[in-house]
């Protein structure tokens, strides 16, 4: 696996913009094999592992100002000056925090299972969340142990087995250091007030059955975006990329080949 910045990602096909993925907190650069498979025989496709995960070093300090740094560093490595951002859940985060202080890097913006913030303004609400999500781990048990039973929960009624198995895979592989600095830097997200100044174009994808990112949040979301585009996949939950890979690349080749057609 290739490395550039610390980064270790996975990709395919060629060209001179390409698609750049940003996984989620349980997942890695395998998160969007489905788009490297499909849509790599069209264009360059690049899935990082975000940094702590999957081999690639992680950072001093987790925040969404680093994360989107480690965007930018990733791709003045890769000697690119532009590419499409695609991001699921906290990858969506990162994607819209790239696109807000990089824009000019930011060709199109593809957000997958996301939200402009976390959890609203209750600040309970996020240490609740916290120590859901650390007390499993404080008691003793791994990622390994967690995955089985967490992957289960986020995806929709037609996820297939194969797809619950790669994200059961994936989740179990997060180092739980990296697990544990990514969701405390989760709850911290808060970028309701920017979502207009999105003004690159977007396509935001949403699973029918995703209770973590609801599709009247994205879209909602898409709504305040000035070149936004709300799609919603019935019978899809949060995972919606890997749950429902041939809609979702359909819809992802559709946007792209059209924002191509309009650079030209």
């Amino acid at each position: 696996m290739p490395r550039a910045a610390g980064i270790l990602f996975e990709q395919s096909g060629t060209g001179d913009v390409p698609l750049i993925c940003l996984h989620g907190i349980g997942g890695d650069a395998g998160s969007f094999q489905p788009q490297l498979d499909e849509l790599g025989r069209s264009m360059r496709v690049i899935s990082w592992n975000m940094p702590g995960y999957g081999g690639s070093d992680p950072l001093p300090e987790m925040t969404f100002e680093a994360l989107a740094g480690a965007v930018r560093s990733f791709m003045d490595a890769l000697q690119l000056e532009t590419a499409h951002i695609a991001g699921q859940s906290i990858g969506g985060m990162i994607a819209q925090e790239f696109a807000l202080r990089f824009p000019e890097r930011v060709a199109s913006l593809i957000l997958i299972a996301t939200t402009p913030a976390f959890g609203g303004r209750d600040e309970g609400f996020k240490t609740e969340f916290l120590k859901a999500r650390m007390k499993p781990l404080d008691e003793g048990r791994t990622m390994a142990e967690l995955a089985p039973e967490f992957v289960p929960q986020i995806v929709g009624s037609k996820a297939s087995d194969a797809a619950i198995a790669a994200a059961i895979q994936s989740m179990a592989s997060v180092p739980e250091n990296s697990y544990r600095a990514v969701v405390t830097c989760l709850v911290t997200f808060d970028r309701y007030a920017d979502t207009a100044a999105i003004g690159q174009p977007a396509c935001l994808i949403a699973g029918a059955e995703d209770r973590n990112a609801p599709a009247r949040t994205m879209e909602k979301m898409a709504a305040r975006m000035p070149r936004g585009a709300f799609h919603q996949i019935e019978g899809a939950g949060h995972l919606v990329n890997l749950e429902a890979p041939d809609v979702t690349n359909t819809i992802l080749k559709q946007f792209l080949q059209s924002n191509e057609r309009g650079r030209s």
